[in-house]
């Protein structure tokens, strides 16, 4: 439950939900659970079975890939454009992907159960589902795409436009161990990164913390490859329909 303190976030604040019909909601809405998602939660291991989906409204969750030898990296980004969870709607139950908050905020979730129930219904949300499915896979191949044909530089300033087009406003919580961590590289080469963009005036790193000035510099750095810089999740669900 929220604390005194907290502001809840509306869950329509999620693309998804907000996009159901009056019908669909009316029929979401009492089973719709709020959830705290702190720095570092994780919402699902790679390969068990979720019990929930979660829908982020503030929060952004990163999809890690977790190699034999404990390395890792991030294939996708989930934010308040989708949903964590989806091999729960694909039938295979068990999930490739560990689920991680990157950054922390509020979400609200759906049990297994409920999810199971529309997924065996059919109709307008299981389509809903399928084509953010296809935006997700987008996301992924233009994830591994990008990483074998792109610098540590520009790879830093697609991931940050990728928190970016996911948050409220151009700040984000972001250290360097962490984005090296996403972005499977050593640290170092994410300091440098971050220290050209910070000279150029295009970013300010101050504690952890990362405030975008000059978005246009910065897609400009990430550099448009065969659609890749799509990192906005409306553009991803655009190419799904």
């Amino acid at each position: 439950m929220p604390t005194a303190l907290q502001t809840v976030s509306d869950p329509r604040q999620n693309q998804l939900l907000a996009s159901l019909s009056d019908a669909d909601w009316k029929r979401w809405q009492p089973y719709l659970e709020w959830v705290d998602l702190p720095l570092g939660k994780v919402l699902c291991r790679s390969g068990s079975t979720p019990g929930y989906v979660v829908f982020p409204t503030t929060a952004i969750v990163s999809l890690m890939y977790l190699a034999e030898d404990g390395a890792s990296s991030e294939v996708a980004v989930v934010g308040l454009d989708g949903v964590v969870g989806l091999s729960l709607f694909m039938g295979g139950d068990v999930s490739p992907h560990e689920a991680v908050v990157q950054s922390a905020g509020q979400g609200y979730r759906l049990s297994a159960h409920r999810v199971n129930a529309e997924a065996e219904s059919g109709g307008p949300v299981m389509r809903m589902l399928l084509r953010y499915t296809q935006a997700l896979i987008a996301q992924v191949t233009q994830t591994a795409a990008y990483i074998r044909h792109h610098s540590i530089d520009q790879q830093f300033c697609r991931r940050l436009l990728q928190g970016l087009d996911r948050l409220p406003s151009n700040k984000m919580a972001m250290t360097q161990e962490l984005a090296a961590n996403l972005l499977g590289v050593r640290r170092e080469g994410v300091t440098a990164a971050a220290r050209k963009l910070q000279l150029a005036g295009v970013i300010a790193y101050r504690r952890g913390h990362i405030e975008v000035l000059n978005r246009r510099r910065l897609e400009q750095g990430a550099c448009a490859f065969d659609g890749a810089s799509k990192s906005r999740p409306r553009d991803l669900m655009t190419m799904a329909a």
